[in-house]
C-alpha cells in the first residue's frame, strides 16, 4: 500500500541502545534499559512505581491478580474497545458489565457506570479512546461513592491530560500500551502504573513470576522464592532499549503527530460540516496525545464505499472495534443482556486515517485530497 494505516516511527537512537543491550550480555528484562525506562515514567508521573511489561494485556492481566478479580465478581468495561480490556478480567474468572460510550468523545459514559454497578462490581475500567480523556470528575466521584477501584487502560492516552493532571495518574492502577500502531513502541510492549504504594511490593512478586527474586538481588532477603501466584510478564532488555529512545524522544514524537492531527482538521473540518460526517471532540479541559483521527461517517455502507475508494488510490484506512457485546465471548461472559446503542451506531460508522510519525505533508495532503473527491451516494 503506497499510504499505509500505520508506519512505526523510530527516532534514530535505537539501534545504538540496542547495540549497547547487546554488548552488555544481559538480554533478559529487569536491567539496564528496563530500569531506565521504569525510572523515566515514574519521575515523569510522580508515580510509586512502574514496572515495564511484554505487552499491556500483561499490564491488564496483573492489575486483574492486585485486585484479586476472581469468579463471581463483576467488572465494568467500555464496551467500545479492544478485547484485551475486558479478556484481562474475564481470564480471571470475572463476569463483565459493559458500559456505552458518549457520543462525544467515545468515552465510557459515566451515567452507564452508575447504572452497572451493584454489589458484587469490583473494579471500573475505562479507557481514554483516542488519547482524550474521559469525565474524570464524574468517574472518579462514582468510584468514591461505592468504594470501587478504577483501572486505567491508557494505551491511547501516554502524555495526555485532563484539567492539567496526567492520565494513567488517576486510578489504583493504570496500563501503557507500547504496540507498533501506538504514539512510542517497542513493537511489542507495555508498562504497569502503580499508583497505590500498598500494591508496590506484590506487583512486583507478581510480575517477577510470583517469587521475591527483586529482593533477593537487592539483599533483602537470603535467598529468593516462590511466594505468590505470577507470570513471566518481563520484556526483554531489547524491547527495552529501543523504547527508551522513544521515550527520550517523547516531545519530538508528540509534536511531530500533533501537527498531523491539526492538519487533518484544518483541512477537513468544513468538508466535514457540509457532508455531515463525524470529526473526533476534544473538550477544553483536555490535552489529548494525538493518538488517531478518524471519521464518522454518515453510515455503514458509506463508510465502507471510503474505505474502497481510498484502497483503490493506494491508501489504507481501517474500522474498529466490533461492539463487545455482540461478540461471542461478551455473550457468554457477560451478565448483563442490555444493547450499548452508540457503541453499536460508532462501530458502524468510524473510519479511521492514515496517521503516524513519518506521514509527509505531501502524503497527508494526498489523503485529505482523495477524501473530498469521494462522491456521496445521492440516497443520503
Amino acid at each position: 500500500m503506497d499510504i499505509p494505516f500505520n508506519k512505526p516511527f523510530t527516532t534514530g537512537g535505537e539501534i545504538r541502545y540496542l547495540s549497547q543491550a547487546i554488548s552488555s550480555k544481559q538480554l533478559s528484562g529487569n536491567n539496564h534499559f528496563t530500569k531506565q525506562c521504569q525510572l523515566f515514567l515514574e519521575n515523569r508521573f510522580h508515580c510509586p512505581k512502574v514496572l515495564l511489561t511484554h505487552s499491556c494485556t500483561a499490564a491488564l492481566e496483573m492489575s486483574a491478580i492486585l485486585l484479586n478479580i476472581g469468579p463471581g465478581d463483576e467488572v465494568i468495561v467500555p464496551d467500545f474497545t479492544f478485547v484485551s480490556t475486558a479478556n484481562a478480567f474475564a481470564l480471571h474468572g470475572a463476569s463483565l458489565v459493559f458500559a456505552d460510550i458518549s457520543r462525544d468523545t467515545l468515552n465510557i459514559d459515566p451515567c452507564c457506570i452508575e447504572k452497572s454497578i451493584t454489589e458484587r462490581t469490583k473494579a471500573i475500567v475505562l479507557v481514554h479512546y483516542a488519547g482524550v480523556a474521559c469525565d474524570m470528575d464524574r468517574i472518579v466521584l462514582i468510584a468514591e461513592k461505592y468504594n470501587i477501584p478504577i483501572v486505567e487502560d491508557n494505551a491511547h492516552g501516554l502524555f495526555g491530560k485532563y484539567k492539567g493532571r496526567s492520565l494513567g495518574t488517576f486510578g489504583v492502577l493504570a496500563t501503557l500500551s507500547f504496540h507498533e500502531t501506538k504514539n512510542f513502541t517497542c513493537g511489542e510492549g507495555g508498562a504497569l502504573l502503580i499508583n497505590d504504594p500498598a500494591l508496590k511490593e506484590r506487583a512486583e512478586i507478581i510480575w517477577e513470576k510470583g517469587t521475591d527474586r527483586s529482593k533477593f538481588f537487592r539483599g533483602e532477603v537470603a535467598k529468593y522464592s516462590w511466594v505468590d501466584v505470577g507470570s513471566s510478564y518481563l520484556p526483554s532488555e531489547l524491547q527495552a532499549a529501543f523504547l527508551y529512545a522513544q521515550l527520550e524522544s517523547h516531545q519530538r514524537i508528540q509534536d511531530k503527530r500533533q501537527s498531523i492531527w491539526r492538519l487533518y482538521r484544518e483541512h477537513l473540518a468544513l468538508w466535514a460540516e457540509d457532508m455531515g460526517v463525524g470529526l473526533p471532540m476534544v473538550p477544553e479541559d483536555c490535552e489529548q496525545a494525538y493518538h488517531m483521527f478518524y471519521l464518522l461517517m454518515p453510515s455503514l455502507s458509506v463508510r465502507q464505499e471510503l474505505i474502497n475508494y481510498l484502497k483503490e488510490k493506494s491508501i489504507l484506512s481501517v474500522f474498529h472495534y466490533l461492539p463487545l457485546h455482540l461478540s461471542p465471548m461478551g455473550q457468554r461472559l457477560s451478565v448483563t443482556s442490555g444493547k450499548c446503542p452508540v457503541s453499536e451506531e460508532i462501530s458502524d460508522k468510524i473510519l479511521r486515517l492514515p496517521f503516524y510519525g513519518d506521514l509527509t505533508e505531501e502524503d497527508q495532503l494526498r489523503v485529505i485530497s482523495a477524501i473530498k473527491q469521494f462522491s456521496f451516494p445521492s440516497s443520503i
